[in-house]
């Protein structure tokens, strides 16, 4: 396979996740908007946590997405599948920014809000997944980990540009008209990007290891078969995906809001920290996944890990000065510190599993845990904050996770010169 072909395949594999993850997380950094306009109460906590609520869901539905596009990658190739999760992406984000309010139609709104983050929770649920698996197969084995990187990168770079459009609006359209209908243009700019994933992903070729597996050997039910021969696999990908979730939504999905509430920092200014920090993200990204293939998953691991248990404290008083240079590089040095665990990440989970279930079962391990630890990180943070009146108190939430994965990391063996067959 030539260089070009494998551009191409990155490419087709990084869109996707560019407008998965531009769609699904706009709601997050809209979510201050959609929860007067979806979710009226007198009390502004209220609203904020249902429509936290709200974004949930969709991470609930997560795992049944990924058994859905799973099997599908699984038993008829992982191009099918997403294409797919890209059609179930963009219908509903189409229709959110077109969607009435509660002061329109009443409790058919947040009904119908609801119903449309099921739909895209089961996309995301199998999308970034199989990305991975598709970008992976198709890599020579020497860089899996850089290739395996570049759907995390279209995923940051997905959410960055959801921050970006959140800042925008907010800094283009006053309270008012942001409130009246500024807040629809970000979710209706979604489509472009969906005409784009669709073209590429129906150019793109089958994997050569999918191709390779016999009819015969293709498993008729690929989670049975994940949980009868490979559970301790499939634990382990639950707890390091729960890291994922926690470090993620906890510092690149929740902090905008964090700011505004918690340091009174305003919305354009918030969300731009934001989008800063995620470009630092960006760009180390490629730079670890290409290191690990060079010394292995393992010690790049364990370093962020390590660095998660001992230095959030710090990082988050610095933060909670409130000074913009202060909260700039205590985000900043979090997203440093991020890039030695999820740049790595999805290889490592990849190369848990055998060809014939990989799919299904890497999704089922990785969204079970976003599922629990992921979507529910700003409805928590929300929470413990209004309980304990203490800022600091979501980041030990971050330090017990990354401690447990910490330990269970050094009981685990390296993986990036296992075969993949």
């Amino acid at each position: 396979m030539e260089k070009a072909s494998y551009r191409k395949v990155a490419l087709s594999g990084m869109v996707g996740n560019i407008l998965e993850w531009y769609d699904f997380t706009l709601y997050g950094y809209l979510a201050v908007v959609l929860s007067k306009l979806f979710f009226p109460s007198d009390n502004e906590t209220v609203s904020l946590l249902a429509s936290f609520g709200a974004f949930a869901v969709g991470f609930f539905f997560r795992p049944l997405g990924s058994v859905i596009l799973g099997y599908i990658g699984d038993k008829y190739g992982r191009k099918q599948a997403l294409i797919l999760s890209i059609f179930l992406m963009a219908i509903p984000t189409f229709l959110i920014g077109l969607l009435p309010t509660y002061q329109e139609i009443g409790i058919l709104a947040p009904i119908i809000l609801v119903f449309l983050r099921i739909l895209q929770g089961i996309s995301t649920g199998g999308e970034y997944t199989t990305s991975v698996s598709f970008v992976v197969e198709h890599a020579p084995s020497e860089r899996r980990g850089f290739y395996g990187s570049i759907n995390l990168l279209g995923a940051v770079i997905g959410i960055m540009f959801g921050s970006l459009m959140g800042a925008f609006l907010n800094a283009v359209f006053d309270k008012n008209t942001l409130e009246e209908f500024g807040w629809r243009i970000g979710f209706l700019f979604g489509i472009v990007l969906a005409f784009v994933g669709i073209y590429l992903r129906k150019k793109a070729e089958e994997t050569p290891i999918f191709l390779a597996i016999e009819e015969e050997n293709k498993s008729k039910n690929p989670l049975l078969k994940t949980f009868i021969h490979h559970p301790k696999e499939l634990i382990l990908a639950i707890i390091f995906s729960s890291l994922q979730g926690v470090a993620f939504f906890l510092l690149f999905v929740y902090m905008p809001t964090f700011y505004q509430k918690v340091l009174n920092i305003e919305p354009s200014k918030a969300l731009f920290i934001n989008s800063f920090a995620m470009l630092v993200l960006a760009v180390l990204i490629p730079v670890m996944a290409h290191l690990s293939d060079k010394v292995g998953r393992k010690p790049l691991i364990l370093s962020a890990t390590f660095l998660y248990t001992v230095a959030s404290v710090f990082l988050f008083k610095l933060i909670l000065t409130g000074q913009v240079l202060n909260v700039v590089l205590g985000h900043v040095l979090f997203a440093v510190i991020s890039s030695g665990f999820m740049a790595i990440l999805p290889t490592f989970l990849i190369e848990l599993f055998p060809a014939d279930v990989r799919n299904t079962a890497f999704s089922v391990g990785y969204n079970t845990a976003l599922g629990i630890f992921g979507g529910t990180v700003p409805m928590v943070a929300t929470y413990l904050i209004s309980k304990t009146q203490n800022p600091l108190s979501i980041v030990f939430y971050l330090i017990i996770v990354a401690f447990i994965v910490f330990i269970t990391t050094l009981f685990v063996k390296e993986t990036y010169k296992k075969p993949l067959y």
